[in-house]
């Protein structure tokens, strides 16, 4: 029921962006794909229905990692109760939940740590206890690259901890792709990239996986954990080079990558390793579901609503400037949709690190759309925009996204804060913490990517 209220647009903005990450509860979408009845267990999605004959098994086991991990634990227990025999997830800090048959260990992320490759050694220890009578049910979700870090060892090429952290730091401030800092990530390690199969087989193993990727491809989320690995040796040090990284990297994942790539190391496991055949990759939640339910929200509150994309990608700073653009049409020539409008959209953005302040790609999204509109905002009257994570955190802050519009422009001015100053320091973070205008969710134990949202009144 549209409601045609149009009340404090920030809070409108907060309603429809809760509305996007309620939707893709973990333990709700759990508990909605996954089926339990008889001896049957049923995973049923919008493209996938597959059933177990739970009279085939012994043992079910519990295994996976990700930020979503204990809320998808928690889905499992619900539905499998004391059919479930032992388990194991890796999270992050504040985000576990009470559970009674998995257990949670907490690690590293956005970095990896030591209770990163302690986490990975307890799952592998897990798995390779399974044999042809165990199901294992792994859940996984965004985030599961760096909380299950096992460095790669292999004759004459090991990489430690510290090294691998080194490599995960270079990745993440380079301004490489999600897609691209995973392929070099599965190339130095021991568990990613289709290779946590190798310890599982010969036991089935049904993976339900939420996507916090663009595109939602299964071999880039967490690092494809379960999924056969299509990219090799050579991609990664191409991403190295393309990145300008050999100098930055250390010479022990170096070597690595240049001997994987000359053959000197076995490859991940590819499409069609027969290793595979018992394995079931099953994708329950996507960014895409989060728009929709964005979009129903926004319509309710009376906007004229339309989902331009899932898949957004690119510079945030960028990408930002794309956002002010339909504004401005909207409110010359209503295309894309009326006032009072919302226009939604959701992905993935990058962000090249040039200067040492704090912040993440969102909150960086949104300064550089304050940036922009400050050259003319009488163009942007009645404008306002969030960019925010669905995982509630944004790079290494507390804060999930943060607001952007014309009055925020003069708070910040109040505050003597420029926001193209404080955009060239990548310093987002401490832009909008002194007016109050970060959006602070709290973990929220999903992860589908992140959703930016802007209406014109």
């Amino acid at each position: 029921m549209r409601t045609n209220t149009l009340n404090d647009p920030y809070h409108d903005l907060e309603t429809i962006f809760r509305a996007a990450v309620a939707r893709v509860d973990p333990r709700a979408m759990m508990i909605e794909h996954l089926r339990f009845s008889g001896n049957r267990l049923s995973v049923v999605t919008e493209s996938d229905s597959l059933s177990f004959d739970l009279d085939q098994f012994s043992r079910i086991v519990v295994i996976g990692g990700g930020k979503a991990g204990a809320k998808m634990a928690a889905g499992a227990e619900a539905v499998l109760g004391d059919r479930i025999d032992d388990g194991i997830v890796a999270v992050r800090d504040l985000h576990s939940e009470k559970l009674s048959r998995i257990r949670t260990v907490l690690a590293g992320h956005p970095v990896p740590d030591e209770r990163s490759v302690d986490a990975a050694r307890k799952i592998l220890s897990l798995a390779r206890s399974a044999d042809e009578r165990t199901l294992v049910l792994s859940l996984i979700s965004g985030g599961g690259s760096a909380l299950l870090c096992y460095p790669f060892e292999a004759a004459g090429a090991t990489l430690t901890l510290s090294e691998k952290q080194e490599v995960t730091r270079h990745l993440l401030s380079c301004g490489a792709t999600i897609h691209e800092i995973n392929c070099v990530r599965k190339h130095l390690s021991g568990i990613k990239g289709g290779r946590l199969v190798t310890a599982i087989s010969p036991a089935v193993s049904l993976n339900l996986i939420l996507s916090d990727v663009v595109g939602d491809n299964l071999d880039a989320i967490a690092s494809g954990l379960m999924v056969p690995d299509s990219s090799t040796y050579a991609d990664a040090l191409a991403i190295v080079r393309r990145y300008r990284m050999e100098d930055q990297l250390p010479e022990a994942a170096l070597k690595i990558l240049r001997d994987g790539a000359t053959g000197k190391l076995s490859e991940t496991p590819k499409p069609g390793d027969p290793i595979f055949r018992k394995v079931s990759n099953v994708l329950i939640g996507t960014n895409a579901q989060a728009l929709l339910a964005a979009r129903v929200a926004a319509k309710n509150l009376g906007y004229d609503t339309t989902i331009l994309s899932s898949q957004v990608t690119g510079e945030a700073r960028e990408v930002a400037k794309f956002y002010v653009g339909i504004a401005k049409d909207i409110r010359k020539r209503s295309l894309l949709a009326r006032p009072p409008a919302c226009i939604i959209a959701g992905g993935e953005t990058t962000v090249t690190v040039h200067g040492g302040g704090k912040g993440g790609r969102n909150q960086e999204m949104a300064l550089s759309f304050l940036s922009e509109i400050a050259s003319q905002p009488a163009d942007s009257d009645g404008v306002f925009f969030l960019s925010a994570g669905t995982d509630g955190t944004d790079g290494p802050t507390d804060a999930a996204g943060a607001f952007a519009s014309n009055e925020i422009l003069n708070e910040a001015a109040e505050h003597e804060l420029g926001a193209a100053d404080y955009l060239n320091r990548n310093d987002s973070y401490n832009f909008f913490d002194p007016i109050g205008r970060l959006l602070k969710t709290g973990p929220t134990n999903t992860n589908v990517c992140d959703v930016q949202i802007l209406l014109v009144r």
